[in-house]
């Protein structure tokens, strides 16, 4: 193999070992960008998925949950500090994204919640989820698995959970 070869075949290697990102997709005025979740330990019945929706048109939209073939039930979720705990909550009627809004769904805030876990969510796997929009209807997205203690999606390598220390879980 000429030296010349020999590099463009560890660059593709390389490439190709990165961390695949899920695909914004885009709705009318919404879009959906990098959905992602967190992997699982071996048994466990709840996992989390995270990404940005972003709201260019003119008319309010709401997520009011979704599915997906890995877990019987797909809920939309918040996580917040009251009296210096943090609960965590269906959220009754969904989250609003209001025109021009972007709304972050992250490990910390809201959420989607997968329940009742069929398999075990892996590093580096994907699967597909179909999230429900009052207005836009159904969009079908494909998300990421990230490592278990990921705080962003896209092979970030941020693993630290910042101001978690002492929080109660109720």
């Amino acid at each position: 193999m000429t030296r010349k070869t020999f590099i463009i075949a560890a660059v593709l290697a390389a490439w190709a070992a990165l961390p695949a990102q899920a695909e914004d997709v885009t709705v009318g005025g919404l879009k959906i960008s990098a959905p992602w979740a967190r992997a699982t330990p071996k048994g466990a019945s709840v996992g989390g998925g995270y990404m940005k929706i972003t709201n260019t048109g003119t008319a309010p939209d709401r997520l009011v949950g979704g599915t997906t073939d890995i877990s019987r039930r797909f809920e939309v979720h918040e996580m917040k500090m009251e009296d210096g705990v943090m609960k965590m909550r269906p959220v009754a009627n969904g989250i609003e994204i209001k025109p021009g809004q972007t709304v972050s769904l992250d490990p910390s805030g809201y959420h989607v919640m997968f329940v009742g876990l069929n398999e075990q969510l892996m590093q580096g796997g994907h699967f597909k989820a179909t999230l429900q929009f009052a207005n836009a209807g159904k969009v079908d997205v494909d998300f990421t698995i990230e490592g278990i203690g990921a705080q962003t999606g896209g092979g970030g390598h941020d693993h630290s959970m910042p101001g978690m220390g002492g929080m109660q879980m109720k």
